[in-house]
């Protein structure tokens, strides 16, 4: 996970509470860093992941409660200007429970938004913004499990 930050690496990482992460890993050097933590367990559904976010990350009041709105809302951010931004997911595999469908759409929303800001293109001094979301797992077994599902969807 050493170069997990500086882009290098998947934008979405699984891993159980047991991981040891180092701080420098996962902090940008320098800059604002936006970290919005969320819990997958309150997000069993579309409508809750939509709500959670939008709270999270103080959407916009026309903010269109859809996947396309979420989507376009998280490849934004322009009201929270950062130089990084953190996702952490915690009880990440309760994320989108009801439905494998609906939790695979927000898996490639979240990776088309750190693509998007990953891009060099547009962006100051030529250089993309670190957008990464981390998924926590309580156990070992559910982060593999959930490490396979994602690997699964070739994002």
């Amino acid at each position: 996970m050493s170069d997990w930050w500086n882009g290098s690496g998947d934008p979405l990482t699984v891993c159980s509470r047991g991981t040891v992460v180092q701080v420098g890993a996962i902090v940008p050097e320098a800059g604002k860093l936006v970290v919005a933590r969320l819990d997958g367990a309150k997000m069993t559904d579309a409508d809750l992941v939509f709500y959670e976010f939008s709270d999270a990350l103080l959407f916009p009041g026309h903010f269109g409660w859809n996947w396309d709105a979420l989507s376009d809302c998280l490849r934004d951010l322009s009201w929270l200007p950062a130089a990084a931004y953190l996702i952490v997911v915690e009880r990440a595999p309760l994320l989108v429970s009801s439905s494998p469908d609906e939790r695979q759409t927000l898996f490639r929303v979240l990776s088309q938004a750190a693509r998007t800001w990953a891009s060099p293109l547009g962006r100051p001094h030529g250089k993309g913004v670190p957008f990464k979301v981390l998924l926590l797992c309580d156990r070992d077994e559910e982060a593999v499990k959930m490490n396979r599902e994602i690997l699964s969807l070739k994002l």
